[in-house]
């Protein structure tokens, strides 16, 4: 016959097992609280509360050197789709508007744009066929750089399409109460969203929870446009055009 210990040995194993499940399945949070950590493996900004995540992408974001900003922004203005990569003293890519789309080239004050005879000939304003001296003129400018004149009144507007401090203010800013959002991911990393407002009225951030807290995704409140932003800290070159790749217009830039 067995001995008492040997009987009651399981069933203590047993009551010692069951302690710990029985604490898990009592409390408020449900399972989860004894489930995998959400934060494990993350820089651990998620764990923080929504203002104080907003503080850490605007830190990591005025920290770095270069960023690629691409998606669309709904203005007064107009609407606009960027594709540019920008850093302190310069920037290269794209602009597209209603009318158009030119390429933007700054390094230090020098800005340049790039566009096709359709842009120069003034097709895109609307004001009928061009004239045979603006044909001309236009063929010749396709796909050539021009050297936008600081005194141009389109100046002031193209370079800040090129200013990296300029458009990261007015694209991190949430207004509203900040609160704190679902989790998600954006081109692969993992992300917690931060909003203005509950309802994400006033934007709403996506911030990368792996490696720096980089801003990846803003979302503009109203529908006023969306914006991803990549490869943060990754340089690239600049350099103005070779003179034969570069025109002089000669008179005011057409609007944009």
């Amino acid at each position: 016959m067995p001995s008492a210990r040997a009987r009651t040995a399981p069933v203590g194993r047993f009551r010692r097992a069951a302690v710990p499940l029985a604490l898990c399945a009592g409390l408020t949070v449900g399972l989860t609280a004894c489930g995998p950590d959400p934060d494990e493996g993350t820089n651990g900004i998620g764990k923080l509360s929504a203002p104080e995540i907003e503080r850490e992408a605007r830190t990591a974001a005025d920290a770095a050197k270069a960023v690629r900003l691409a998606g669309t922004l709904v203005s007064k203005g107009g609407t606009f789709k960027l594709n540019m990569r920008l850093k302190q003293n310069g920037a290269t890519g794209s602009v597209t508007t209603k009318n158009s789309t030119f390429e933007l080239l700054r390094v230090g004050d020098a800005l340049y744009l790039k566009a096709d005879a359709g842009f120069w000939s003034h097709e895109e304003e609307g004001d009928g066929k061009p004239s045979e001296a603006d044909t001309e003129a236009a063929d010749k400018l396709d796909d050539k750089y021009v050297k936008v004149p600081s005194d141009d009144p389109s100046y002031k507007q193209l370079r800040g399409f090129t200013e990296m401090d300029q458009l990261l203010r007015g694209l991190i800013g949430l207004h509203g109460e900040v609160v704190k959002g679902d989790r998600d991911q954006i081109g692969g990393v993992r992300t917690v969203k931060v909003k203005g407002g509950a309802e994400g009225q006033g934007g709403t951030l996506d911030v990368a929870l792996e490696g720096s807290p980089y801003p990846l995704q803003f979302a503009r409140g109203g529908g006023a446009g969306l914006v991803v932003l990549s490869e943060w800290d990754k340089d690239f070159p600049l350099a103005e055009p070779d003179r034969e790749e570069t025109l002089d217009y000669g008179r005011q830039l057409p609007r944009t």
